[in-house]
């Protein structure tokens, strides 16, 4: 159901575009395109979660480079930076395992929508 029109707004421009109907074919082609990509996400999936241990490491030194970065740039004062840089490392574990859990969940969906979007033209 719409929406009432905001201010300003009129309603052919809330309308919904509608495509024109695929040819048989085409709806074929989509589908099987939609089932590839799943097999795509899927097999990321499992490639992250065989591959724990590696995503675990790749996304601690992301974090190590990034908390630096972020000190440097936020941080100009040298004995505050130098401060702020060995106390980082406190709050990693904790974050590690966010990291991981959003990573594993997350990252195989929007790996799969980049890598399609690369063989798209």
């Amino acid at each position: 159901m719409l929406s009432s029109p905001k201010k300003g707004k009129s309603v052919n421009a809330l309308a919904v575009r509608q495509r024109p109907p695929l040819s048989p074919q085409r709806a074929a082609e989509e589908q099987f395109k939609r089932e590839r990509l799943h097999d795509v996400e899927l097999l990321l999936e499992d490639l992250f979660v065989r591959e724990e241990a590696t995503v675990k490491k790749i996304l601690d030194s992301l974090y190590d480079i990034g908390a630096i970065n972020i000190i440097n740039k936020k941080i100009p004062f040298p004995p505050l930076n130098r401060l702020l840089k060995s106390l980082v490392g406190l709050p990693k574990p904790i974050a590690k395992r966010l990291l991981v859990r959003w990573f594993q969940n997350k990252c195989p969906e929007l790996l799969s929508r980049w890598l399609f979007n690369k063989v798209r033209f």
